[in-house]
């Protein structure tokens, strides 16, 4: 099923996705879920941090779509879910094509500069000198 978001939807679903990954708790829990599926306490082990804790970070997770739980018997497996991580990339996608054309322009503006300085150094540089009246012995 393919859920299409207004804009004011995707602005919400944005803030939720850069908050959810502002915490390196939460970064690395994804990273972990990248792997494959875990369940609550494999994503608990390599944090000092109690259980609550880490529920606490999964539940902001799974509010911001970036993970979902399923159920394997008594496990409740959590899970990656691509499609917030996808609009992210695709809102920084525009802006770094935005900073990438003015940066190009900035290059060719800095190469004109360098070529019209590189010419006065070398009309400068042929110039005859003439010599002062002191120099006349």
């Amino acid at each position: 099923m393919v859920m299409v978001l207004s804009g004011y939807e995707i602005g919400r679903a944005l803030d939720a996705t850069f908050a959810a990954l502002a915490d390196p708790t939460r970064r690395a829990i994804l990273a972990r879920l990248a792997a494959g599926e875990a369940s609550v306490a494999e994503l608990a082990a390599p944090f000092a941090m109690t259980q609550p804790a880490i529920s606490k970070h999964l539940r902001v997770l799974e509010r911001a779509g970036l993970i979902s739980s399923g159920r394997d018997a008594q496990r409740r497996p959590r899970r990656l879910e691509a499609a917030p991580l996808a609009q992210a990339t695709a809102w920084l996608e525009h802006y770094r094509k935005f900073w990438e054309e003015r940066f190009q322009r900035l290059d060719a503006l800095l190469t004109e500069i360098q070529g019209k300085a590189t010419q006065t150094r070398k009309r400068k540089a042929r110039k005859p000198h003439s010599k002062s009246s002191g120099d006349n012995k």
